[in-house]
């Protein structure tokens, strides 16, 4: 059975600690990543993780896997990653079938693009060609206050078949720390994907969260010091 490909780009947006672990959930439910990661994304990820990635990191001379001077950050898995400016990866054609794609977090910016078609980077194009084949595709959009331009664009998109899925969590689960709020958003996103998880405990349900829960709090501490 082949297993399931997933597209995760990463704009400049604030909340990068969403897609870190998202990356975390997926490669754990043994999903394959096509991760692309914008220039602006790479500071993000020094300023908000204090993880200093950089495009070099990465050596498609090796299909594309990871290297493990990232492994800090990316588990072991198959995380195959595509340059930003890349129009020729396969995910750029509609030809390869995934099972969705992800913008994790999704600046304004991106959003916008996407809404009005203008294709300027291999995340924009992706996402054209999710929507082009019927697939799903999730933006965690992360701005606040919206301006009408966004609410526009955001209708646009959701018009197109797109989901928006704002990184809003909720709190009546009763988070104790950053990682629980995290594990919120990143539990919806799953759950859009069709990807089972117990990261958090449901609206009135008393179940016992899974192991994969906790996998990550002392992982993430350690990433911010």
């Amino acid at each position: 059975m082949k297993k399931r490909e997933i597209v995760l780009g990463i704009t400049g947006a604030s909340g990068v600690a969403y897609a870190a672990r998202l990356i975390e959930v997926l490669t754990a439910s043994e999903c394959d990543i096509h991760l692309i990661i914008s220039d602006s994304a790479f500071q993000i990820f020094e300023l908000e993780l204090g993880v200093k990635l950089e495009p070099e990191c990465f050596d498609q001379k090796k299909l594309g896997i990871a290297k493990n001077c990232i492994s800090e950050l990316f588990p072991s898995g198959q995380i195959q990653y595509h340059r930003y400016s890349d129009f020729t990866a396969p995910i750029a054609s509609g030809s390869p079938t995934t099972a969705g794609m992800v913008i994790c977090p999704c600046s304004m910016g991106t959003l916008g693009h996407i809404a009005s078609g203008a294709t300027m980077n291999l995340i924009h194009r992706a996402a054209e060609v999710h929507l082009k084949e019927r697939r799903k595709l999730i933006l965690v959009t992360r701005e606040t206050p919206l301006s009408l331009i966004h609410l526009e664009n955001m209708t646009r998109v959701t018009q197109a078949g797109g989901i928006i899925l704002p990184a809003s969590p909720a709190f009546y689960y009763e988070p104790l720390d950053i990682q629980d709020i995290i594990n919120f958003i990143v539990s919806r996103i799953c759950d859009q994907l069709g990807i089972d998880n117990n990261l958090i405990r449901r609206w009135k349900s008393k179940q016992d969260l899974s192991p994969e829960a906790e996998v990550s709090k002392e992982h993430f501490v350690e990433m911010q010091h």
